[in-house]
């Protein structure tokens, strides 16, 4: 989705736009989103737990579990990310596979000696890395489109433009850079400068596409990468071995780039071979929260928890990039005065673009219970809240109109487009002298509160894993499987009929080993 903002005017005058908005929107779902963390047991059990605790996964997810722990020890889980995608766009589908290497997890916990005369029997301090949402990933995708091109959608945007694009705005907004090279300050104005869009006046608008009749075939590619992780620190104790009770502060980071590709290859078109349209899209972003939890022990065969988490707020940097470039039939273009000429340009980058904001995160919630069959096993369930419709978004980039005009409008579209969300997990664990079976499961809601496209996005996570727990060392192996469903449309136009979008069947796997070792 373009994000086709210049300078500081050209910004504020965009952002007043619902669909970028709705672009923010998306962001800051995408940047708050978190589907599984924790060490290979707790993700064979469906994901972090609130009632269960003795693992490192405890010091992202439930901190109060810490206080479980009588003896220090260090993990660290590398791990392997198949994603799988399948993707239908005007009736034909395309499927794409991506592996990659990781580290999403290591940690250490430093365990205090058991005060057996004190109520307060012991407590524990750890430090973790988590990798807490993966954005790996790629499809590719085409078709025939006899209603529309991407040039419709610049069309659009240059005659709707408030105030209208200016034949004298359109030719002073070529420059060059720093290397003494062209670029565009807009889309609107490599268009015009490659001979694509034409003004129909002597002032400009409204303006023409250069062939806005032929059928082109349609395809494009998207790769993007990065994610979010924390360090986070964490302090537990328990009283009585009854009552346990813990804190984290967490340090997020937001790595996300994307790029992507959109052809149009014209059909018998008398003008043009092709337009290639280029993204590139850069975000990064550090971030702050805290967590409050809590876990009872009614009994040694039952057990409920809870973790209140705080929204994290996140101060992000991004940095939008585009180009495109055009293939004309005999490498000839028509100038004003209908003469066959050669392009001064087959190819224009836009400059790039910079915006800084602040995201507040989602408030969220756990609350869980977990039964213990002696030393045979146990089951966990947890309630996940996620207060989606409360995210926001403020920024200081602009002047203070503009600056109101961004948080007052992204907060509405927010409200508009997601809802809070609550999420189920359920695991098991079976034990066998010093091995260890699990299962486990997840059903992650669909926040979006519009589904006329017709797509649910819940989410449905398996995962299954063994393990085997020494005294003084323990090695456990976890693969999940998830799969969802979401779409990216690479144009929109007034009239949804002329335009589609990709629907993207996501199926990635994962697989995770943690080794431990206590001290």
């Amino acid at each position: 989705m373009s994000k086709p903002y210049s300078g500081i005017a050209l910004l504020f005058s965009l952002l007043t736009s619902s669909a970028t908005f709705a672009q923010y929107a998306t962001d800051a779902f995408r940047y708050s989103e978190i589907n599984q963390t924790g060490t290979a047991r707790f993700q064979a059990l469906g994901g972090n737990h609130a009632a269960i605790g003795g693992d490192a996964s405890s010091i992202f997810g439930n901190p109060a579990g810490l206080g479980f722990y009588n003896r220090s020890e260090f993990t660290i889980s590398p791990a392997v990310t198949i994603a799988g995608t399948s993707a239908s766009y005007l009736g034909n589908t395309d499927k794409q596979n991506s592996s990659l290497f990781n580290i999403p997890q290591a940690s250490v916990v430093f365990a205090s000696q058991p005060g057996f005369q004190r109520k307060w029997k012991r407590s524990s301090f750890g430090v973790s890395f988590s990798r807490q949402q993966s954005f790996q990933n790629g499809y590719i995708y085409g078709g025939r489109n006899n209603n529309s091109a991407y040039i419709d959608n610049v069309l659009e945007s240059t005659n709707n433009a408030s105030p209208p694009y200016s034949i004298d705005e359109l030719e002073k907004g070529l420059t060059n850079n720093a290397a003494g090279n062209p670029i565009a300050s807009s889309l609107p104005v490599a268009y015009y400068q490659m001979y694509l869009i034409n003004p129909t006046t002597t002032s400009g608008p409204p303006f023409n596409a250069i062939d806005g009749q032929s059928v082109v075939d349609q395809s494009g590619d998207f790769t993007s990468k990065g994610a979010t992780s924390q360090w986070t620190f964490a302090y537990a104790g328990n009283l009585n071995d009854k009552f346990y009770l813990g804190g984290n502060i967490g340090f997020s980071r937001i790595k996300y780039d994307y790029s992507s590709r959109f052809s149009d290859d014209y059909i018998n078109s008398p003008s043009l071979t092709f337009i290639d349209q280029f993204e590139d899209f850069t975000v990064r972003g550090n971030g702050f929260n805290a967590s409050l939890g809590a876990i009872y022990k009614f009994n040694p065969m039952f057990q409920i928890g809870g973790t209140l988490i705080s929204p994290t707020i996140s101060a992000i940097k991004e940095t939008y990039s585009q180009s495109v470039a055009a293939g004309f039939v005999g490498g000839k273009v028509k100038d004003a005065d209908g003469n066959l000429i050669t392009p001064p340009y087959t190819s224009l980058p836009i400059a790039p673009n910079d915006f800084e904001y602040t995201l507040i995160g989602p408030m969220r919630g756990n609350v869980g219970a977990t039964v213990f069959f002696q030393n045979k096993g146990f089951l966990t369930a947890t309630i996940e809240y996620n207060g989606y419709a409360g995210m926001r978004a403020n920024t200081s980039f602009l002047d203070d109109a503009g600056n109101k005009d961004f948080k007052n409008n992204t907060k509405a579209e927010i409200k508009d487009t997601f809802r809070n969300t609550a999420n189920f997990r359920l695991g098991g664990e079976i034990r066998a002298n010093i091995f260890r079976a699990r299962l486990g499961g997840a059903y992650i809601s669909d926040p979006y509160l519009d589904q006329s496209d017709g797509i649910d996005r819940s989410k449905l996570l398996f995962s299954a894993g063994i393990g085997v727990r020494k005294d003084r060392f323990f090695v456990d192996l976890t693969g999940t499987f998830m799969t969802y469903k979401s779409a990216y449309t690479p144009y929109y136009l007034k009239d949804p009929k002329n335009y589609a979008s990709v629907e993207i069947t996501n199926r990635p796997i994962n697989v995770m080993l943690t080794g431990g070792v206590s001290f």
